[in-house]
């Protein structure tokens, strides 16, 4: 969702920013670029190590509803669709194909999201306070494809983060790469892209044939 779909990782930006200031700190770059993709456990126990905080659970937790939160209202003033994301979107739900909407953001924030986006392409969703382990486990692909009753296997996952592809990768999916705000490094099931706007429906499921074809050579 964040980066792939819809480019709120900037909003991520001005709330992280308000969660440093109201601390009286800022955040480095370095630390912007762990917390793309990741969960909302995961970020908080790099912030607070960051600022030099206790890593008390309930103050993290306080303050995780309070990003939130904050997020959330800036979620509802619209967002930002990534290049090509929508028309992407729009040919494959007119052919009726299955899609999973697989994010770390919890439940909450992701349906203030849907508002925005539009549930109705989804067949499934998958968030990461719904799994054992969020991203970079491989849990959210596995109950994604588990959901559409398909075999990881048989899915491309579309991709902009490092923690995501890792995810998917691991789930036994393909992985389309789109980055964003990150690079994200080759593998052997991923294929990079500048942006969706490059592609049609017959590039996914010609990507999704040649990098399954390549998984099959090496496993033989």
């Amino acid at each position: 969702m964040d980066g792939t779909l819809v480019d709120s990782e900037k909003l991520w930006d001005v709330s992280l920013s308000a969660l440093y200031d109201s601390f009286g700190g800022s955040m480095s770059r370095e630390t912007r670029a762990l917390l793309v993709g990741a969960s909302a456990e995961e970020t908080m126990v790099t912030v607070y190590a960051e600022l030099g905080l206790e890593p008390d659970p309930e103050a993290m937790a306080e303050s995780i509803r309070w990003l939130h939160d904050h997020t959330a209202g800036l979620f509802d003033g619209g967002l930002p669709w990534c290049d090509g994301a929508r028309e992407m979107l729009e040919a494959l739900a007119a052919e009726r194909t299955p899609m999973a909407l697989v994010t770390n953001t919890q439940r909450g924030l992701a349906e203030r999201a849907l508002n925005s986006i539009g549930r109705h392409y989804f067949s499934v969703t998958v968030c990461g306070d719904e799994v054992p382990s969020g991203k970079p486990a491989p849990d959210p692909y596995l109950r994604a494809a588990e959901l559409l009753g398909l075999a990881p296997a048989d899915c491309l996952a579309v991709e902009d983060s490092v923690t995501g592809t890792a995810a998917a990768e691991t789930a036994g999916c393909a992985v389309l790469v789109v980055p964003n705000d990150v690079p994200v490094p080759g593998g052997r099931r991923r294929r990079h892209v500048g942006s969706l706007a490059e592609l049609e429906v017959s590039d996914l499921r010609r990507i999704h044939l040649e990098l399954d074809r390549e998984s099959r050579k090496r496993s033989a």
